[in-house]
Formats: structure tokens, C-alpha cells, sequence
């Protein structure tokens, strides 16, 4: 990007005429709403993580080897890929909220085919529901987040998914180790496990029965006083009616523009950037290997010396820093830039995974410091990971696209995300059997570095700014050709 001289602050954030935010029952009531959405976080933290100390005693079960642990873990992801294209195009049409019980439903029976699962067939029949579920729930929930959201507050609100996803695999962590270490002598413990999922998917359908649907939708819709109505609960009125006033002429001017769909974003280079700049952080935060630690961090923490049952107790160590985290990502939205955040992130995760490398190398297999090494280290990355990158990677996927391509450049760049993600998932155990903790987090050093070269070079900066201003400057490239500092 260059080094073109910023725009003022009040210019750049679209908002010089909107009144100032205001607390009360609005404000009481947006947080609620808020919560209420993150519970599709909470549900997608759980079935991910939950696999992490239901696949052993899953695998002996049913007989597993490898390459079936590796396909029982990669077909909820397969699901989830499918899940963020087809699911987020439908809330397009159908509604944010419908969309949203739509996953509840989702969740629910997914959980119940993986329970009474008579053999590998219905288990992963059961698991690739779960994925449309999970798929669906990370591209609908950040974008009714961030429409929802007044821009102030925009990164530390949709942020709260992210904080929800990472509690939702630390409460996995837990249920496993409690369960695990007592009724682990049991047949079935795993379906005990997953069967936790059930809760929060009822509690999810419940909630959104008494939420409103996203404002922004409904303006697309030419819903104007619906949309009024719904700004009014959850702003002050005079913000409701100005904020109105200015969504509304915006998503005139769209409508009259461009095109909704695939074909709009390929016929204006911007958009087609815009689009690559969401596919790359979506791919490339799954290139952390993030993921193979949520997944598989018993089979980490065993390879790197524990026991089985201390393996499982280990493993909340890395739950635990990811929620801390998560709190200090909401805190960081509206002080540090993105770009800031984002490129240090990379850097950091660089270099704790060149540390786990060397630890894994130079500690050998019998050292009785090994595994407590590995292990405070896998926890600096998490922490890394979870601090600089993933709340900053899902508050960018649900701002930085116009609202005609919103959805589909969600979609795209999640759909994208879960496939890195299952492909990376179904190589990992053969990975690690392969090289070795240390060749597998090496690889992983060399892919962040470059993360972070490519988002130093392309990423564009959007704190402080409205959702229609970031939109005006996506359109019109303005986004990238000037630097925000």
C-alpha cells in the first residue's frame, strides 16, 4: 500500500453527524442480543474442541486407525466448509435470526446422530451435520454481530464470538478431562462428551426466538420501519434515526449499483481484491496450526511425554490462555489498529512455533523436562494466537466487505477457511507420525512468516470506521491505496 496521506478520523469513520453513543435499557438490550448470537460460538467452540479427548476412547470403541481418526475429525470440517457457503448465501435471502434457529436445529440433531451412533457410518453422517452447523454458525453470527453493531464498538462486539468459541472448546477441555478421569473405564465415555452439546444448542433456539432480526437485512429488504423499530431497542432514538438515515441511503445507492451475488464481485478488481485479502486471512489462520493443537492436543501432549490421563488434564492449560486471550483481543479492538494487531500476531506465532521446533529437537523422548518445555510453549503460542489473531481475523471477515457481497465474501472466505482447516486436520496425526513434532511445527514457522509478510503487503486497515465508510472505500480501491496509520 502507499503512503498516501490518511483521511481525517471523522471523514474515514462515515459518522462526523451521528450522535454520540449513550448507555441504558438500548444498550442493556444489545448486549443481551449479543449474547444470546454467541451461543452459535459457544456451540462451534464445543463440537470442535470436544473431539480432542473424545477421539481416544472413540477410536478404541469403534476400531479406528489413523487415517479414521484423521476422517472422523476432517468430515465435521468438510460439513462446516460446505456449511459457510450454502448456509451464509441462505441467511442472505431468508434472515440473520431464522438462520441462526435454523443452526440451532442443526446442532441438535447433529448431537444426536454422533450419540447413538451405532458405527462409523451414522457417527460421521452425524459429524458432517455438525459441520453445516459450525460452517453456518462462523459466517452468519460475526456479520449479525457487525450489523448489529454500532461502528464504535463494532470490533469489541463481534469479538465476543470469538471469545465464545474459545470457551466453548475450554469447557470441552474440561468436560473431557473430568469425564475422561472418572468414567473413562467406561464403554461410550465419548458419547457422554458429545452428548454436553445438546444444552447450549436448546438454549441457543430458545434465545433467538425473542431476538430481533439484523437492521441492516431488513433495510436490504426495503424494510425501512422494521429496521427503525429494531435500532430504536438497542440505540438511543435520535442514533436509531440517524444511523438509519445513513444505512438507509447507502443500501439505496447499492441497490441501485450493483448486483448481489458471485458474478457482481468478479466484475470490479477491487471487489476481487477485497475478496483475496478474506480468503488469505481466512486460509492463513488456519495455517497456525491452531487447529491441530484444539484437535489434537492429547496426541501432541502424549508424543511430547505425558500420560494419557495427565495428557488430558495438560490440555486445559492451552483452553485456559486461549479465554485469556480472547478477554484482551476485545480489550485491544478499539485501541490497536488491525493491521497492527494482525502483523504481530503472524510474527509471534513464528516465532513460539520455531521454539517448539527446537524444544522438540533438543529435548529427547525420555527427558523428564520435555514435556513440561513443550507444553508451556504450545500454551505462548495459543496465547498468541488467541490475543493477536483470531478475534482480529473474525472482526475483519465481517467488516471489510460491501453489504451487496457481505455474505458471499463470508461464505467464500470461510468456506475456504474450513477446507484449509479439514485438509489440514485429516494430515495431522500422519503428520506428526511422520516428522515429528518438530518437522510439523517447523513447517508451520515457515508458512507464518510468509502470513506475515502477505499481510503487511496487502491488509488494509478498518478500526474507527463505519461499515458504509469501509464500503465507499472497497468499492472504489480508496481502502487500498491509503495507508492508515
Amino acid at each position: 500500500m502507499s503512503n498516501a496521506p490518511a483521511t481525517p478520523a471523522a471523514e474515514r469513520s462515515g459518522a462526523a453527524e451521528l450522535p454520540p453513543l449513550t448507555s441504558g435499557p438500548h444498550s442493556r438490550r444489545l448486549g443481551m442480543v449479543a449474547l444470546v448470537a454467541t451461543f452459535g460460538g459457544l456451540l462451534f467452540g464445543y463440537d470442535t474442541g470436544v473431539i480432542n479427548g473424545a477421539l481416544l476412547p472413540m477410536s478404541e470403541e469403534l476400531g479406528l486407525d489413523e487415517k479414521s481418526e484423521g476422517t472422523v475429525t476432517s468430515t465435521l470440517l468438510i460439513g462446516a466448509a460446505f456449511g459457510a457457503v450454502s448456509i451464509g448465501r441462505l441467511s442472505d435471502g431468508w434472515g440473520r435470526r431464522k438462520t441462526i434457529l435454523l443452526l440451532a436445529v442443526l446442532f441438535l440433531v447433529g448431537t444426536l446422530a454422533c450419540v447413538f451412533a451405532p458405527g462409523l457410518a451414522v457417527l460421521l453422517v452425524g459429524r458432517f451435520l455438525l459441520g453445516l452447523a459450525v460452517g453456518g454458525a462462523s459466517t452468519v453470527v460475526p456479520v449479525f454481530l457487525a450489523e448489529l453493531a454500532p461502528y464504535e464498538i463494532r470490533g469489541s462486539l463481534s469479538g465476543r464470538n470469538e471469545l465464545m468459541i474459545v470457551i466453548g472448546q475450554l469447557a470441552a477441555f474440561i468436560v473431557n478431562a473430568i469425564l475422561g478421569n472418572t468414567l473413562g473405564h467406561l464403554d461410550g465415555v465419548w458419547r457422554i462428551m458429545l452428548a454436553v452439546c445438546a444444552v447450549p444448542a436448546v438454549f441457543l433456539f430458545l434465545g433467538m426466538l425473542r431476538v430481533p432480526e439484523s437492521p441492516r437485512w431488513l433495510i436490504s429488504k426495503g424494510r425501512y420501519d422494521e429496521a427503525l423499530k429494531v435500532l430504536k431497542t438497542v440505540r438511543s432514538e435520535e442514533r436509531a434515526e440517524a444511523e438509519m438515515d445513513e444505512v438507509e441511503r447507502v443500501s439505496r445507492l447499492e441497490a441501485t449499483e450493483h448486483k448481489t451475488g458471485i458474478s457482481s464481485v468478479l466484475t470490479n478488481k477491487w471487489l476481487v481484491r477485497i475478496l483475496l485479502v478474506g480468503i488469505a486471512l481466512a486460509v492463513f489462520q488456519q495455517l497456525t496450526g491452531i487447529n491441530s493443537v484444539m484437535y489434537y492436543g492429547q496426541i501432541i501432549l502424549r508424543d511430547a511425554g505425558f500420560g494419557a490421563d495427565a495428557a488430558l488434564i495438560a490440555n486445559i492449560a492451552p483452553g485456559v490462555i486461549a479465554v485469556v486471550g480472547g478477554f484482551i483481543a476485545l480489550w485491544m479492538m478499539e485501541k490497536i489498529n488491525r493491521r497492527t494487531t494482525v502483523i504481530t500476531g503472524y510474527s509471534l506465532v513464528t516465532i513460539f512455533h520455531v521454539l517448539i521446533g527446537l524444544s522438540a529437537m533438543y529435548f529427547p523422548e525420555g527427558n523428564s523436562a520435555r514435556p513440561f518445555v513443550i507444553l508451556v510453549l504450545i500454551v505462548c503460542f495459543v496465547g498468541s494466537m488467541q490475543t493477536f489473531l483470531n478475534v482480529a481475523t473474525w472482526v475483519l471477515l465481517s467488516e471489510i466487505f460491501p453489504l451487496h457481497m457481505r455474505a458471499v465474501g463470508v461464505g467464500v472466505s470461510v468456506f475456504c477457511m474450513w477446507t484449509a482447516n479439514a485438509l489440514l486436520s485429516w494430515a495431522f496425526p500422519s503428520l506428526i507420525a511422520g516428522i515429528g513434532i518438530n518437522g510439523s511445527f517447523f513447517s508451520f514457522a515457515a508458512v507464518n512468516a510468509v502470513a506475515a509478510l502477505v499481510m503487511w503487503k496487502f491488509l488494509p486497515e478498518t478500526r474507527g470506521r463505519s461499515l458504509e465508510a469501509v464500503e465507499k472505500d472497497v468499492t472504489t480501491g480508496a481502502i487500498f491505496t491509503v495507508n492508515n496509520k
